[in-house]
């Protein structure tokens, strides 16, 4: 469920692609729909919060208004079969060569298998040898590579949120969206005609990511509460086969052959790094 809700409120950010104005206003949307519901969850359901948690929600959205912003500026050059899959195949490899370099892990061969088939795949899909000379998308591949640094990031932080600091998923996905909604602001408000011409002009793609964006969150940080990591990696990145087919079928994007068997290449590579 949170496979296909990610890829359905990205295809919706790839449609309206406009930067800052549009994840805030999304953001403050999503702030207004959701609290009802946490109000209600922490009435019905009263948890301690301790400063702790209050310092990792703060965390959480610093890292989500970065990976916001990254995303928008990938969709706004590049095709979303490219910059979707790209940005979420790069957070595990990432996350995994930050654990080898620097905390001293030695993966098993079949994760070790996994990382070279996850490179392997995001230099089909990005061209190749393409990207030593000047690649058409390089902006666009630069961007994602960007996002996939801020996923590995948050997915660490939240997941020791939830585990170890006891934060219900619900409270820091609402805590990191008023946090990352008060750090734009400032901006926000030096764009505020540009904030109202994204609500006047995608007002439907704001509320699918207001919706759907915490919705498919909250469902992974709820598994992470009962099921290890590396049982949720590999079904979450079913997201990437969605988003390829999504650019392929219903935004007529070209290459799609070579994107589509790249991403299933990716795919893979996370599922073996996952169970390895």
């Amino acid at each position: 469920m949170a496979a296909v809700m990610h890829a359905t409120w990205n295809l919706a950010s790839k449609r309206a692609a406009s930067g800052l104005p549009y994840v805030w206003v999304s953001g403050g949307l999503s702030f207004l729909i959701w609290t009802p519901v946490v109000v209600g969850f922490c009435w019905w359901h009263p948890v301690p919060l301790s400063w702790l948690g209050v310092a990792f929600m703060i965390l959480s959205g610093v890292l989500h208004a970065g990976y916001s912003i990254f995303l928008q500026r990938a969709y706004r050059s590049g095709d979303f079969s490219l910059v979707y899959p790209l940005a979420r195949g790069t957070g595990p490899l990432l996350s995994s060569l930050a654990a080898i370099a620097f905390l001293g892990e030695r993966p098993a061969p079949l994760a070790l298998g996994g990382i070279a088939l996850i490179i392997l795949s995001i230099f089909y899909l990005t061209g190749g040898p393409a990207l030593w000379n000047g690649h058409p998308h390089g902006h666009a591949i630069f961007n994602g590579v960007c996002c996939g640094l801020f996923i590995a990031t948050y997915t660490v932080a939240d997941q020791r949120a939830v585990v170890f600091a006891g934060v219900s998923p619900l409270l820091l996905d609402w805590g990191g969206n008023l946090a990352r909604s008060m750090l734009l602001a400032p901006l926000a408000w030096r764009r505020r005609v540009e904030c109202r011409d994204v609500w006047r002009t995608y007002r439907r793609e704001c509320l699918t990511v207001a919706i759907l964006g915490p919705g498919a969150y909250m469902l992974v940080l709820w598994a992470m509460t009962f099921s290890p990591l590396s049982s949720i990696a590999p079904v979450r990145e079913v997201s990437i086969l969605i988003g390829a087919y999504f650019g392929a079928r219903i935004l007529k994007e070209g290459d799609a052959a070579r994107r589509l068997a790249a991403t299933f290449g990716m795919a893979a590579g996370v599922v073996a790094l996952a169970l390895g």
